[in-house]
């Protein structure tokens, strides 16, 4: 693991960046999201594919390619949640008070 961190570290700084640019730049949709059916199912998709990758049971190159996508896509949901987040307290601080 700490090779695959070393060996595509500008890879996964990147993915991170632009995790933060879509955080920051996405519109909080208030309407219908997934399901709870489909939510559940993705739930118990990512956590396979996490136990699949802990477990080593994809061998050679599609396990190292597994490893490597959840990693890169962990980076980006880190970055999509601080960019959101810092974006939040940006546009809170400057939005003029509510009238009571």
């Amino acid at each position: 693991m700490p090779y695959l961190v070393s060996f595509h570290l500008g890879w996964l700084i990147g993915s991170l960046l632009l995790g933060f640019c879509m955080g920051w730049i996405s519109v909080v949709q208030r309407g219908n999201g997934t399901s709870k059916v489909i939510a559940r199912w993705l739930a118990v998709l990512a956590a396979a594919l996490v136990a699949a990758s802990l477990t080593h049971v994809v061998p050679g190159r599609f396990g190292y390619w597994l490893d490597l996508g959840l990693i890169m896509f962990a980076c980006y949901l880190v970055g999509g949640t601080i960019g959101a987040w810092l974006r939040d307290r940006v546009v809170s601080r400057t939005a003029p008070p509510a009238a009571v």
